[in-house]
C-alpha cells in the first residue's frame, strides 16, 4: 500500500529530510539509496541490507511495481508530489526514488578474506576521499566480479549517496571492510597468502606482462599523491603504459582497465 505524504513536516518521513546536509553529519547507521537503478539493486540485497522505507514522486511506483513487490509487508512506501518531495529532501529531486536502508556491521577483514572462494581477486584502496573515483572503482569492481574491497580509514564512504549512484548499485553488491591503515591492509593480505599488485606510474612492470595469481589483491591510490614509497616499496609495482609519457588516467579508469586484465588474464 503507498501512503500519501502532503505535508513536508510529516514525521514519518524524517528520515529524508534535508538529505544533502544529512549526508554530511551521518544517519545514524543508515543510508540513502537513489534513484531506479540504484533501488532496484538495493531491493536485491535484502539479504545484507535491510530497508526501512521508500520514498517515491508521485507517478513513480506504478513502474517499480515488480520491485516493490520484492519488499515486506511492513515496509512503508511513502507518495509525494513534486513540490513536497523537493521541500523534504531540500532541493529538486529529479529522479523523484530514494530508500533508506541500515548498514550492516563491517566483518573483520581476516573473516572477510577466509571466506573468499579459492581464487578470488580483491581491490584495496589507500587515501581515496572522492566519492566519485570510489563510486566508479566499486562499479568496476561488481562488472569484473571483483570479490571484495578493503578500505583504509582515509578513504571515504562507498554508502554515501553519491558514491551509491555513480556506483549504479555496485557498492551495494561488491562486499567490503575497513582496515586501520594502509600498511594493516598490505600486511593483512600478505598474511593471508595474497600476491599485492600496486599500480603506479612508477610501477617496475607493465600490467599487460602480469599473470595473476590465484589470489591477487590490487592496490589504488588516490590520484596525484598516488600511494605511499614506502607502501610501494613492499609491494609489486605496475604501471600502465600510456602514450607520450602521458601518466594522468583517472584512478577509477585506471581500475577498470586494470581489473579487465586481471580477470581476463585469469581465464586464460
Amino acid at each position: 500500500m503507498l501512503i500519501a505524504i502532503s505535508d513536508p513536516d510529516d514525521p514519518r518521513i524524517e528520515a529524508y529530510r534535508a538529505v544533502r546536509e544529512r549526508d554530511l553529519l551521518g544517519r545514524q547507521h543508515r543510508f540513502i539509496a537513489e534513484g531506479e537503478v540504484v533501488l532496484r539493486v538495493l531491493l536485491r540485497q535484502q539479504a545484507r541490507f535491510e530497508v526501512e522505507s521508500v520514498l517515491l514522486g508521485e507517478g513513480r511506483a506504478e513502474g517499480l511495481n515488480d520491485a516493490l513487490h520484492l519488499l515486506a509487508p511492513e515496509v512503508p512506501v511513502y507518495v509525494a508530489n513534486r513540490r513536497v518531495m523537493d521541500a523534504i529532501v531540500g532541493f529538486p529531486i529529479h529522479r523523484g526514488i530514494l530508500a533508506v536502508a541500515r548498514r550492516p556491521m563491517l566483518p573483520p577483514v581476516d573473516a572477510l578474506l577466509a571466506n573468499l572462494p579459492e581464487s578470488a581477486l580483491v581491490v584495496g584502496l589507500v587515501g581515496l576521499a572522492n566519492h566519485d573515483n570510489v563510486g566508479g572503482i566499486f562499479r568496476n569492481a561488481a562488472a569484473f566480479g571483483a570479490s571484495a574491497v578493503l578500505l583504509d580509514q582515509e578513504t571515504c564512504d562507498p554508502l554515501y549517496r553519491k558514491a551509491i549512484r555513480v556506483s549504479v548499485g555496485g557498492a551495494l553488491v561488491v562486499p567490503f571492510t575497513r582496515v586501520p591503515s594502509a600498511d594493516a591492509l598490505v600486511q593483512t593480505l600478505a598474511e593471508a597468502s595474497f600476491e599485492v599488485i600496486a599500480l603506479s606510474p612508477s610501477g617496475a612492470e607493465t600490467l599487460l606482462r602480469v599473470q595473476p595469481s590465484q589470489q591477487t589483491a590490487l592496490l589504488l591510490g588516490a590520484e596525484g599523491p598516488g600511494l605511499p614509497p614506502e607502501l610501494l616499496a613492499r609491494t609489486r609495482t605496475v604501471s600502465i603504459p600510456m602514450s607520450g609519457g602521458f601518466d594522468s588516467l583517472n584512478v577509477a579508469t585506471t581500475s577498470g582497465i586494470a581489473l579487465h586484465h586481471l580477470t581476463q588474464a585469469n581465464k586464460g
